[in-house]
């Protein structure tokens, strides 16, 4: 019988080689879908058997030839200092290599979407009809990674963990296969929000692990929980692929009418500086050390403070373009940054990444929003505070925009300029990248217009400090070493029953009691409960999505089942119990308004009956757009109705049904609100920030004593918010109850009164 022939190709006779020799201080492991090489005292290296990637042996130790030129480059040898491998790196990628590193994706949900937000397309196909796998790469991915060069990707939803760590070694071993090898650095937005509805049990994991939002971590005045939460979360985003972190969000919430105050850390400077700095130390240090294979990249956001919005108006829309200091009170807005992101406990020392928000902060620089503004970026951030990272835009401001009230580019202050010569106007600024933006083409653009004003050499030199920035960020989280993932330990690690408690044991800490009138709470387990079903109105969200209206449970009846014996009707019940919302009073902005010959601007209420503004500023502080012919964006004399008035009604309707038995009122709040209206029908009110409704049982029944403080104030009513000023922390007359509480920043209840420990005295 004839034998077979044995073909070796030169990756396997390389490999054979490896393996054969016993000098070498380095062992080979082959995984279901890339190569791991483990130095036995240094770095372990990952690579894809099918990107053409070789291994160096230098010094007995092996390295990835990431250039396929043969030779050892500084930036593949994993031994030499981060700054020199990035600068060395710099220094070899063309004018286009360091273009699209300086992009950032657009929404890449995995897998896209068939159609509106984040659609994409796999072989011309919508996903479903295309046959390809959830972690395939879509068409768009693999453009902008080959022809725009682009290496930083932005993911939102993914199908689930594995997905996510299959796309992430299918997008690596993509990657790697393209000249010079950078790999992806894939960031998110936050991903750790409880599902109020889904059960917690010790032993059992999930998709992530659930944890409140950071207001509502902010409540449990706790650092260190914080701190927790970075920890836990890094581990889980570098799991899933994810190496940068969108956030903290760590504005201070001085606005109390912002519809962003939900995803702050509360209005203090003190509190949320601590936290800013347990936040970033969490999720930038590997085990409490310095950086490593489970650092994630922190960016800050939104540099100098995205709180004080005019009004409480946003700034996703041209009606919010503008923040104001009308207490001239910058400095506390910036401290979260100076005194806490960027003066860590932690050996990382300070934030890898900052993003300026869309504004513009009136009377600070020029006229223009904060991604353009040269005193902010480069006298302010860079000059007086000496930060030394990435600095990124905000998503989008370079685009066009062709009216104030639409979703789209955000070139406050640069309206009149060409795309391109808004990415020049933000790197003279001093970005170093742009959010949103698959395409080099306007980089490149703004690359020629620097060489007609500075010349090639000058230009050249700057990019190159952006690129050294950007590699920098990638080198120290060990991507160059092995970005890839074993899809079984991915498994193990997101959503683990340890990391699932913590993030529960922290739900706990984060619920308020406001209000226990003669001891309603704790209610005796078993009890009978009536719980009403809350009206949801209609609603558009910022992408044009309606949801209509449609009337819900409050609460999840399996849950609130295991804790009480539910009824039909308040007469059969010894209590009830009414889940609502803080009141949704608009965005400060009607296009109506507009079109019935006034100015478009309305009030934004915190109220859930209508209101008149008749304390509003005659004058607004700021104004001023190409798209209006106007500056004066007042709103004083102008009515607005909450959308969700009728979980007032629904309070107060129980109340009345319910006679003189006790009704306990769950309030879920995404920002200050006017308890007036409904304080009085309640006997016991808590809030939350985002909590599984299992916790607020365990609260309500007394399985666990609440501890949570109010992280801002809770206003006495919409005078004192028209009054209070929106750069000024703090200075609003609170709402005090039928039992003389006060409900000010740094108060809450437990079962023996308020509460007035360590943390009151430190922060209030």
């Amino acid at each position: 019988m004839k034998k077979p022939t044995i073909k070796f190709t030169a990756t396997t006779l390389i490999l054979l080689s490896i393996l054969t020799s016993c000098s070498e201080k380095f062992t080979i492991d082959q995984k279901e879908n890339y190569t791991k090489v483990i130095n036995s005292d240094g770095a372990t290296l990952g690579y894809s058997p099918e990107s053409g990637i070789k291994i160096i042996s230098q010094d007995r130790y092996a390295f990835k030839d990431l250039n396929k030129n043969g030779t050892l480059d500084s930036y593949e040898d994993w031994r030499l200092p981060v700054a020199e491998r990035a600068k060395d790196l710099a220094s070899q990628m063309s004018l286009e290599d360091i273009s699209g590193l300086m992009l950032y994706s657009s929404h890449q949900s995995i897998p896209g979407s068939s159609r509106g937000f984040g659609a994409s397309q796999y072989g011309g196909k919508p996903f479903p009809e295309s046959g390809a796998l959830a972690s395939d790469l879509s068409d768009d991915q693999k453009k902008f990674l080959t022809d725009d060069h682009l290496r930083h990707v932005l993911i939102t939803s993914v199908e689930s963990p594995v997905i996510a760590a299959q796309w992430n070694n299918n997008a690596q071993a993509f990657a790697e296969g393209l000249y010079l090898g950078i790999p992806v650095n894939t960031s998110s937005d936050p991903r750790h929000g409880s599902d109020s509805y889904a059960e917690f049990n010790a032993g059992a994991g999930g998709s992530i692990s659930m944890w409140p939002g950071t207001l509502g971590i902010a409540a449990t005045f706790d650092p260190s929980i914080m701190k927790q939460f970075g920890e836990i979360g890094s581990k889980e985003y570098r799991a899933l692929g994810i190496a940068t972190a969108l956030s903290p969000q760590i504005d201070l919430a001085t606005e109390p009418r912002w519809s962003r105050f939900d995803g702050t850390m509360g209005e203090d400077p003190d509190l949320a500086t601590d936290l800013a700095r347990a936040y970033v130390d969490g999720f930038q240090s590997t085990d409490g050390g310095d950086w490593g294979m489970q650092s994630v990249n922190a960016m800050v956001k939104h540099w100098p403070g995205g709180g004080p919005e005019e009004g409480g108006r946003d700034a996703h829309f041209g009606y919010g373009a503008y923040a104001v200091y009308p207490g001239k009170n910058i400095a506390d807005h910036i401290k979260p940054f100076t005194e806490g992101a960027f003066k860590l406990d932690g050996p990382t020392k300070m934030a890898s990444a900052v993003m300026p928000y869309y504004t513009i902060s009136s009377g600070e620089g020029e006229n223009v929003a904060n991604g353009y503004n040269k005193y902010l970026i480069t006298d302010v951030l860079r000059g007086k505070y000496g930060y030394e990272g990435v600095l990124c835009t905000d998503w989008g401001i370079t685009r066009d925009m062709s009216a104030i009230h639409k979703f789209e580019g955000k070139p406050f202050g640069v309206e009149n300029l060409s795309v391109a010569e808004r990415h020049y106007k933000a790197i003279a600024a001093g970005m170093d990248q742009f959010g949103g933006n698959n395409d080099m083409g306007p980089v490149l653009e703004a690359f020629k217009l620097g060489v007609a004003e500075l010349g090639e050499e000058a230009m050249r030199a700057r990019f190159e400090a952006s690129a050294v920035r950007l590699l920098t960020n990638i080198f120290r989280v060990g991507l160059f070493e092995n970005p890839y993932l074993e899809v079984a330990e991915t498994e193990k690690i997101v959503g683990n029953s340890e990391f699932m408690k913590a993030g529960f044991d922290a739900q706990l800490k984060s619920i308020v009691m406001l209000k226990n009138q003669n001891k309603t709470l704790p209610v005796e387990a078993k009890k009978k409960v009536y719980v009403p079903q809350r009206y949801v109105a209609p609603t558009t969200n910022w992408w044009g999505i309606t949801t209509p209206e449609k009337t819900v449970d409050a609460f999840n009846m399996q849950v609130v089942a295991k804790y009480f014996d539910v009824v039909d009707s308040p007469e059969e019940a010894d209590f009830a119990l009414v889940g609502i919302y803080s009141p949704n009073g608009g965005v400060g902005y009607d296009y109506a308004d507009l079109e019935n010959g006034s100015n478009g601007y309305v009030p934004i209420s915190l109220q859930y009956d209508t209101y008149t503004a008749d304390t509003a500023r005659e004058v607004s502080l700021a104004g001023g757009s190409p798209l209006e012919d106007f500056t004066n964006r007042t709103y004083k004399g102008k009515t607005v109705n909450t959308i969700n008035t009728t979980d007032m009604q629904l309070v107060n309707d129980t109340k009345t049904k319910m006679g003189n038995k006790p009704v306990v009122v769950s309030v879920k709040v995404g920002k200050p609100m006017i308890f007036s209206e409904i304080e009085g029908s309640a006997a016991a009110i808590v809030v939350h920030m985002g909590v599984q409704d299992q916790a607020l049982m365990e609260i309500i029944t007394g399985a666990v004593e609440p501890s949570a403080l109010l992280p801002f104030q809770m206003p006495a009513d919409m005078l004192t918010v028209e009054a209070q000023f929106e750069d000024v922390p703090r200075d609003m007359k609170p709402y005090t109850d039928a039992d003389g509480n006060t409900y000010d920043f740094a108060y809450g209840l437990n079962w023996s009164g308020v509460i007035d420990d360590a943390r009151v005295k430190k922060y209030k």
